[in-house]
């Protein structure tokens, strides 16, 4: 005979819970690091994400000053992907879910 371990049940309020935590957006973070240019980071911004000069200059400029900038927002699988492309370019990224991070 197999003993088998009663299945946990979910209350309705975990289960709201979890839902809430699943719709958050989440974010894709550039972080600074010591091998890449400033003018690099720009051009990345500038071509993966069709950021404008002005607009990618200015997370560059985050990055390099405060240390990290959240670069996108949106659903997690998308903020996955945006993060392995940065790891592709050489950058360093992670993903949070807002309010994290």
């Amino acid at each position: 005979m197999v003993a088998t371990r009663p299945r946990r049940v979910t209350t309705p309020v975990e289960q709201r819970e979890a839902e809430v935590r699943s719709a958050r957006p989440w974010r894709t973070i550039v972080w600074n690091d010591p091998v890449n240019l400033m003018s690099y980071v720009t051009y990345v911004f500038r071509t993966y994400f069709g950021y404008s000069e002005g607009r990618a200059r200015q997370l560059m400029l985050q990055v390099h000053h405060e240390g990290h900038a959240v670069v996108a927002e949106g659903a997690r699988e998308k903020m996955e992907v945006h993060v392995q492309a940065m790891h592709t370019y050489g950058l360093w990224a992670t993903l949070a879910p807002e309010g994290e991070g």
